[in-house]
């Protein structure tokens, strides 16, 4: 009989707002010390910044340790206090840039190899080729996305809404076990993924990865329904059992309780990390603006991190490693 999983990634909704690792607010001496780097590094392209050259003296332990935390804590951190409206867009994002270099190597998040994607309503519909759920103002399901630890930077949020919603896949998996453990044994199996819209880098039509795995007893999950369920649409792939469907459905519903998650609302400057292995994450849907200048504008970056866990073989195709602290994820650039 599986057993659940224990440990401080196993939090159950507010709880995660009593933890050490959740909240680190910026002091004046680490936002001088960003200003600083950004000064000390203007004249280079903005992938040529790491953490050797963006020297933050006092903040960079503090990153060190949060990166730590997201792999062996809670699995997520929100950073408050910078002073988005002191600085202009460019230089945010490469404040933003310089600061993840410490927990990580940023992956591509297209097949044009952007390593910092723009999470806006850039008016997409539904079908469009170039849609990304990032990319409207829908409310968007609870999933993880292809890589170790994902970032937000807010730049502007929206004039009412894209509230996030967290919760740890840990607590999702342990509270299956207790209510529905025969659901569990389809969870473990492969599900197909279909190839993402804007994923044409990639040679492979689908993948197969399960939704919860254990690899050397240590647990990961990686979940993302729209790609499961656009697989299943296809004639290609044998159609989903009754259970394999109930199963999904379970899952949604379990993050969904408003008890199992924690809410909260990005404002401009406050930076969310997240370990996509150990949490979901979802955004209810907004209403922007008029101005382009005041919409919902957010920067997202896909990082692999040194202290990554091992992950089963099934993953492989999809990552394109599964050892332990390997550059993994993304999409294949073209």
């Amino acid at each position: 009989m599986p057993k659940p999983v224990t440990g401080p990634a196993a939090w159950i909704g507010d709880e995660l707002l009593e933890r050490d690792d959740w909240t680190l607010t910026l002091v004046p001496q680490a936002i001088d010390e960003l200003e600083a780097a950004l000064a000390d590094t203007l004249e280079l392209e903005l992938t040529e910044i790491n953490s050797e050259n963006f020297k933050l003296p006092t903040l960079g332990p503090m990153l060190v340790k949060i990166q730590h935390q997201l792999e062996f804590g809670s699995g997520a951190t929100l950073i408050r206090g910078f002073p988005a409206e002191r600085f202009s867009e460019t230089q945010i994002e490469r404040i933003f840039w310089g600061l993840t270099t410490y927990l990580g190597t940023a992956v591509s998040q297209s097949a044009k190899g952007e390593r910092i994607f723009h999470v806006r309503d850039e008016g997409f519909r539904v079908g469009q080729p170039q849609a990304r759920g990032p990319n409207t103002r829908k409310r968007l399901s609870f999933h993880t996305d292809r890589c170790d630890v994902i970032g937000f930077m807010c730049l502007q949020q929206a004039k009412s809404g894209g509230v996030n919603q967290l919760v740890s896949s840990v607590s999702v998996y342990n509270q299956i076990l207790a209510e529905r453990p025969d659901l569990l044994q389809e969870l473990l199996a492969p599900y197909y993924y279909k190839r993402h819209n804007v994923d044409t880098g990639n040679e492979l039509p689908y993948c197969q990865q399960p939704i919860f795995s254990f690899h050397q007893d240590v647990f990961a999950s990686a979940y993302l329904r729209v790609l499961i369920d656009r697989a299943y649409q296809d004639n290609d792939v044998p159609p989903l059992t009754p259970l394999q469907l109930e199963a999904l459905d379970f899952v949604d519903e379990v993050a969904a309780r408003p008890q199992m998650h924690i809410e909260f609302r990005q404002e401009p400057g406050d930076i969310v990390l997240l370990n996509n292995w150990i949490t979901y994450h979802r955004r209810t849907e907004f209403t922007d603006y008029e101005e382009l200048a005041r919409r919902r504008h957010l920067l997202r970056v896909w990082l692999a991190v040194p202290n990554s866990r091992a992950l089963d073989e099934m993953f492989r195709a999809n990552y394109g490693a599964v050892e332990a602290g390997a550059i993994r994820g993304g999409m294949n650039a073209q």
